[in-house]
C-alpha cells in the first residue's frame, strides 16, 4: 500500500488542539452564519495575531478564499499580477476568473516562487491599452509554492511598487504558519499594506478552514452576500471558526508549523538528490529523473512531480522523525 506521508501537507489529519476545540464548542445552540460567539472569538484571535483591525470571514477552502477575494479586488476587465507558479495562477481551475466574471491573471517569473522585482516593474510601467486587462491588484504568496520565504523588506519593496501605481494587494497565506515559524513576523502583514489575506488553516493542521482577513474594511461591503453566492457562507460557521481558537489560543498554529519545517530540514540534510530550492519552510524539492521516481513509488512512497519539474516532498505537523529517516534510507538506496 502506498504511503502518502510526504505527498502534501494536507494529507495528515487534524492536530489535537483542533479536535479539542471542535469538541469543546460542539454543544448547545448558537446563531448561524457567523453570528455565533465562537466565530467572534476566533476573529478576535486572528486580529490579535496580525495586529490589524480587520473584518474576518471563514471559508472551507483556499481556492474559495483566493477566488472570492480576487473578485473583490479586480473588475472583470482587469487583472491580478501573481507569480506564474502561484496557486492562484496554476491550481485554482479558473475559479478567480469565474467568480471575478473574467478577471485575468498576469503571471510573472522569479526564483523559487518569489516575484522578480524587475519583472513587476516592467508590468507596472507598461502603458495601458484598451486591448489588454490592466493590473488592479498584486498577489504574493508567503511561504511560496516552492517553500521559499520572502523577507519583510523584499515584500515591502514589491508591495510599495504596486501601491504606488494604485494597486490593491492580496496575500495568499496558505502556508503563512510555516513562514512565521521560519521567522516572518505575522504583524508585518498590516505594516506592509496588505489589503486582504487568506490565512491558511487546513495546511497548518486543521480540519478544512481558511480565514479571509479583510484589512481594507470597505472590501467587506456585501462580502457575506459574495460568500453566499459562491456557496461558502456556512450555516454552522462555528465549525469553521472553532479550529482557529484551538490553534491560536495554544500557539499550535505556528508551533506545529515549526515542527513541519524542522522535519523538512532533517530530510534535506539526508537528501542524496540535488535540492532545487531553498529549504526555508516545510517543503524539499529535488532533481530526480522519471525512472528513479517510478522506483520510489514502486517502493511504496507517493510524491508529486511539481510544476517546475522537480520532485516535491512536503512535511506536515504530523510528520515524524522516524518517517523522515525511513524515507531517507530508501532515497539513499535508490541514489
Amino acid at each position: 500500500m502506498a504511503r502518502y506521508d510526504f505527498a502534501s501537507d494536507n494529507v495528515a489529519g487534524a492536530m489535537p488542539e483542533v479536535l479539542e476545540a471542535l469538541g469543546r464548542f460542539n454543544g448547545g445552540s448558537e446563531p448561524s452564519y457567523g453570528d455565533d460567539a465562537v466565530s467572534v472569538r476566533a476573529a478576535d484571535l486572528i486580529r490579535g495575531l496580525l495586529d490589524v483591525d480587520a473584518e474576518i470571514w471563514f471559508a472551507g477552502s483556499g481556492t474559495a478564499g483566493n477566488a472570492l477575494t480576487v473578485a473583490a479586488l479586480a473588475a472583470p476587465h482587469e487583472a491580478v499580477i501573481a507569480h506564474e507558479h502561484s496557486h492562484l495562477a496554476t491550481d485554482e481551475t479558473g475559479a478567480p476568473g469565474l467568480f471575478g466574471a473574467g478577471v485575468g491573471i498576469t503571471g510573472l517569473g522569479g526564483a523559487s516562487g518569489r516575484i522578480d522585482p524587475a519583472a513587476l516593474a516592467r508590468v507596472l510601467d507598461q502603458e495601458e491599452s484598451s486591448h489588454a486587462q490592466p493590473p488592479a491588484a498584486l498577489s504574493v504568496t508567503q511561504a511560496t509554492e516552492f517553500g521559499a520565504v520572502y523577507a519583510e523588506a523584499t515584500l515591502a519593496a514589491l508591495i510599495g511598487s504596486a501601491k504606488a501605481k494604485g494597486l490593491k494587494v492580496h496575500l495568499d497565506g496558505a502556508r503563512l504558519a510555516n513562514a512565521v515559524a521560519a521567522g516572518f513576523d505575522p504583524k508585518a502583514v498590516g505594516r506592509l499594506g496588505v489589503d486582504v489575506l487568506v490565512l491558511g488553516g487546513t495546511k497548518a493542521g486543521s480540519t478544512p478552514t481558511e480565514a479571509i482577513v479583510l484589512i481594507d474594511k470597505p472590501l467587506g461591503r456585501r462580502f457575506g452576500a459574495r460568500l453566499k453566492h459562491a456557496g461558502q457562507l456556512t450555516s454552522k460557521a462555528r465549525f469553521l471558526a472553532a479550529p482557529w481558537i484551538g490553534m491560536l489560543e495554544t500557539g499550535a498554529w505556528s508551533a506545529r508549523a515549526a515542527h513541519a519545517n524542522a522535519m523538512a530540514a532533517r530530510l534535506a540534510a539526508a537528501m542524496p538528490f540535488p535540492i532545487t530550492h531553498p529549504v526555508q519552510a516545510n517543503g524539499v524539492f529535488v532533481r530526480m529523473d522519471e525512472p528513479t521516481l517510478s522506483r520510489l513509488r514502486d517502493a511504496g512512497w507517493f510524491v508529486y512531480r511539481f510544476i517546475d519539474g522537480s520532485v516535491r516532498f512536503m512535511c506536515s505537523w504530523a510528520t515524524t522523525a522516524e518517517a523522515v529517516d525511513t524515507l531517507a534510507a530508501e532515497l539513499a538506496r535508490l541514489a
